[in-house]
């Protein structure tokens, strides 16, 4: 029997949690597990991944006793840290092709519009409220170099005869978004926010409501791997004939996926209440907003006027070992804020009430994959969302289900299962060096072009050395 140790998390000071955790304050919790109990499939991880998971395998199988355990609180980790964005997968249609084929990346894309409607259907039947406004999702560019970044993916998904993206104007955006620093882009109509936390916790206690067994607080040391399965937290055992790991970037801590998987850490921050001055300048919808950099700039304005701005260009892991680091930044948000005051100057004043950070799991083609661990066929995973994952894990969650359930079926067999195929990324410490020489690359890159300026070519050399590069 093999024993796999896994990473101890990190819980933020309630202080340090993101603003949609400290939003929904002292929500229901579960209780911690204790003593023994049995499944037949444990979950590991409560994010969306996890609770996912949990209500497919009880659709398909309603019989099923399945146990979801959570190190912290459910949403805790990057469910609950994100910039609530919700798009379809069409925007990553080139990069689903490349690993799936272009007939099932579109199928894949058209799921998670699927997907969409799904959670639609949830809070507007009152099952969740999770401050779901489908006010479109705008893909901008604000310099010559992000010019055209949609352009690829609008291609493509027009030939597969799916009509997702509108062209924008520069008076479109402005009108949208309250500020002239996009000038050009598309919008995905169906698309919009959601309040990531709330969505969370909203899946936990549907989960509960389905018969699914859930602890929080119950952060897993090891499992015993065996033809039952053994899962231990500090006070309690869990034993089932099925595992699945849904721990994001702690899934970094095992060996075999370290060698598919990188770690690194978003940044947000979120403005105070401010529905008159963001109104006043024009910016009154629910639409999620990026720009076209490479770490890309997303934003909302939330129900209650604040301003939500994140971006993906944060610290880096060492062998996939992160801790609190990777709650706050010592930064305290100081680049995100200097970013939203150039896209909103109007903002310059506005007090940033709350900062934080999060780990987010990457694959080296920014597309999911789904497996199970070499030698232990009854213990699976999914990882590497790559940050855009609210319209995407109900998709992941039917591929665990039917791999979990034994299923022959289109979710079972899609190219996103399979690992070996996948690209491995360099070992240590050369992928940690190079990492952050590429990061810092592209931050000066994003830098430079922001205002029209051609970076050196040294700095344009190593930029495009990131895993999973496009040209554009």
């Amino acid at each position: 029997m093999a024993t796999l140790r896994l990473r101890q998390p990190t819980a933020a000071a309630p202080s340090d949690r993101s603003f949609w955790l400290q939003d929904i304050g002292a929500a229901t919790r579960t209780e911690p597990l204790q003593g023994s109990e049995r499944a037949d499939v444990v979950i590991v991880g409560g994010g969306y991944t996890g609770l996912w998971t949990a209500l497919r395998i009880r659709e398909l199988a309603p019989e099923t006793r399945v146990t979801v355990i959570e190190a912290d609180l459910c949403g805790s980790g990057a469910s609950g840290r994100n910039g609530g964005q919700v798009h379809s997968w069409f925007a990553e249609l080139d990069q689903i092709s490349s690993v799936v084929g272009l007939e099932e990346a579109r199928q894949l894309c058209a799921d998670t519009v699927d997907a969409i409607t799904e959670l639609e259907q949830l809070q507007r039947q009152g099952t969740i409220d999770m401050d779901l406004r489908l006010d479109g999702w705008l893909w901008t560019a604000s310099s010559i170099a992000q010019e055209g970044a949609w352009d690829r993916a609008v291609e493509m998904t027009a030939a597969a005869g799916q009509n997702r993206f509108r062209p924008l104007t520069a008076q479109e955006i402005e009108r949208r978004t309250g500020s002239s620093a996009s000038y050009a882009g598309v919008v995905e109509p169906n698309a919009g926010t959601v309040h990531p936390a709330k969505l969370a916790t909203g899946l936990r206690d549907l989960a509960i409501s389905r018969g699914v067994v859930v602890h929080e607080r119950s952060p897993v040391i090891d499992i015993v791997a065996a033809s039952i399965c053994s899962v231990h937290t500090p006070q309690g055992t869990v034993q089932a004939e099925k595992v699945v790991l849904a721990a994001n970037a702690w899934l970094s801590a095992l060996p075999e996926l370290r060698r598919h998987l990188y770690v690194v850490a978003s940044q947000v921050i979120a403005t105070s209440e401010i529905p008159e001055l963001l109104d006043q300048i024009g910016w009154c919808d629910g639409a999620s907003i990026c720009d076209s950099q490479s770490h890309v700039l997303y934003y909302q304005r939330t129900a209650k006027g604040r301003v939500v701005f994140g971006r993906g260009s944060g610290n880096v892991a060492f062998r996939g070992n992160f801790g609190s680091s990777f709650n706050r930044s010592p930064e305290h948000g100081r680049d995100n804020a200097r970013e939203l005051h150039r896209v909103y100057p109007a903002l310059r004043g506005v007090q940033i009430e709350y900062d934080w950070a999060g780990p987010i799991d990457c694959v080296p083609e920014n597309v999911p994959v789904f497996d199970h661990l070499r030698g232990h066929p009854n213990i699976f995973y999914g990882m590497g969302f790559n940050g855009t994952g609210i319209a995407q894990t109900p998709v992941g969650g039917r591929i665990l289900a039917s791999l979990v359930l034994e299923r022959k079926d289109r979710w079972s067999a899609s190219g996103l299962v399979g690992i070996d195929r996948r690209l491995a990324l360099p070992p240590e410490p050369f992928r940690y060096l190079g990492a952050k020489l590429v990061r810092s690359a592209i931050r000066r890159k994003n830098d430079v072009e922001i205002h029209n300026r051609k970076p050196d070519a040294l700095t344009r050399f190593l930029a495009q050395l990131t895993p999973g590069h496009r040209k554009q």
